[in-house]
């Protein structure tokens, strides 16, 4: 096979950002993915029945319209519809209260009650400057961030991740609906990471929404594959790299893979010590899919949340921190913290006419191999009596077997490495090039690189901008290449 300017190991959203930055830049890019389709954490699929279309892992995305490299591709000029739904995110209570985060923080905050003002002084000049908080919360972490922004969201993220961080609130509501938030980090609710977390997804719920893709997340990625064809990029499907030897030859390979995959993929190559290193980078709490096909939407006991496109199912702030609390010590929660979607409820390709999907996670120990699927239905049927009656069929993942259709998800962490301030920042070690591997021309672009985990592209943006730089000469703005160069059909 002859050789090409750069091979990207992972199909993945950053993979593909990589290969179509580096395509824009007139570079022959060649894809190779194990899968037989694209995607990594952003694939759709019929896991149930026949015509109940179930995302696979990623299925909500504000960072579709919010990160700025989706911001600069224009998904909707490439034909993929997101829809919002009326309720960015639910938090059911029991008694059938909730609380509901609305795309319109002023009527947010309006059904908190007595802690409404608090919301909004709390998420208020973070939703007003959202684009600045992006800009922070999604770069290399190498560079000085708006400094406005920083400030406000530090302050907050300290406040929240800290002794006091129930200080601002006084009922049980509001409180309960940040920190279901924060659990998406499958980490003890009260650190740095997950209110850092719970701060930025909240400022998007109210400033971009949380929308869902028609058809399932599969759309996204599609998108971007058909635009870097169409830029003369190749896709290699089914191909499991295990060594850089089983790659064509190329001036620079970027890959998106766990910083696992690159100690199996680089092995003996890399340095001793850089292989050290990589092996201290820790694993986090991980998640345990079921996908249920229904024959009718989720009766939820607080009739608003059948309005909600994701749903925090855990109870109350204390209940939160105790079930992840137990996840981190490495116990199964009696009743775990589950996130769920319910994207069937404004996307009516997902089922068959009048039926429903609904998508959900159980945060579990790391390499649990227990079946979610009892677990998660209890969670659900305590917050919405009779669930269990409009169950047709249920597919499970343990968390174990996460790696089985994403390689990078190992024991089942889908964030491809834990949530902790120094990890975030420090991954995938501490180096302040985090993308560049000591191997000449060997990068690495994956969850496990800044700016972390989500549908996003900014890690493949960011290592393909030092590549251009470091192997090609080439300093063009990679955004810039993404707008001038990356066109619909």
């Amino acid at each position: 096979m002859g050789g090409v300017d750069v091979v990207v190991v992972g199909a993945g959203p950053n993979g593909l950002a990589a290969a179509l930055i580096l395509a824009a830049a007139g570079l022959g890019v060649e894809v190779h993915e194990a899968a037989d389709t694209v995607g990594g954490g952003a694939r759709t699929a019929e896991l149930t029945l026949p015509g109940f279309r179930h995302d696979v892992c990623s299925a909500v995305h504000p960072m579709a319209v919010a990160s700025p490299f989706f911001r600069a591709m224009n998904l909707a000029a490439h034909g993929v519809e997101l829809y919002q739904p009326d309720i960015a995110y639910a938090h059911p209570l029991d008694g059938g209260r909730a609380g509901l985060a609305y795309r319109d923080l002023d009527r947010t905050a309006d059904g908190l009650g007595p802690d409404g003002p608090a919301w909004r002084r709390l998420l208020g000049p973070l939703v007003a400057r959202w684009e600045d908080v992006v800009d922070t919360t999604m770069n290399d972490f190498r560079h000085v961030p708006p400094p406005a922004a920083a400030l406000r969201f530090g302050l907050r993220t300290l406040e929240q991740g800290g002794p006091l961080w129930n200080v601002r609130f006084r009922g049980e509501t509001a409180p309960a609906l940040l920190t279901g938030v924060g659990a998406h980090a499958i980490a003890p609710v009260r650190g740095l990471g997950p209110a850092g977390a719970g701060l930025f997804l909240a400022t998007l719920a109210h400033a971009v929404g949380w929308p869902i893709p028609r058809g399932g997340s599969q759309a996204i990625v599609d998108a971007m594959a058909a635009a870097l064809q169409r830029l003369g990029g190749k896709i290699v499907t089914g191909h499991r790299v295990d060594s850089l030897d089983d790659l064509p030859p190329a001036r620079a390979v970027l890959l998106d893979v766990a910083a696992e995959g690159l100690l199996r993929i680089a092995g003996e190559r890399l340095p001793g010590a850089y292989r050290k290193r990589l092996r201290r980078f820790t694993y986090g709490g991980a998640a345990a899919k079921v996908d249920f096909a229904l024959s009718g939407p989720v009766p939820w006991a607080a009739p608003e949340v059948a309005r909600a496109g994701t749903l925090h199912i855990v109870g109350t702030r204390a209940e939160a921190a105790h079930a992840e609390r137990e996840v981190a010590n490495g116990r199964h929660a009696e009743r775990p913290y589950v996130l769920a979607a319910q994207p069937s409820t404004v996307d009516a390709t997902r089922a068959p006419d009048g039926k429903h999907v609904l998508w959900a996670y159980a945060h579990v120990p790391n390499g649990s191999t227990v079946d979610p699927t009892e677990a998660v239905t209890a969670q659900v049927e305590r917050f919405a009596p009779g669930f269990r009656d409009l169950i047709l069929d249920s597919h499970a993942i343990p968390a174990a077997a996460q790696s089985a259709h994403n390689p990078n998800y190992i024991g089942g962490d889908i964030a491809a490495g834990a949530v902790t301030a120094w990890q975030m920042v420090m991954r995938p070690v501490p180096h302040w090039d985090p993308y560049r591997t000591p191997l000449p021309g060997v990068y690495l672009c994956s969850a496990s690189t800044p700016p972390g985990p989500a549908v996003h592209g900014m890690a493949g943006l960011h290592a393909a901008r030092r590549v251009l730089r470091q192997r090609f000469g080439i300093r063009a703005e990679p955004l810039d290449l993404v707008r001038d160069k990356v066109k619909p059909a």
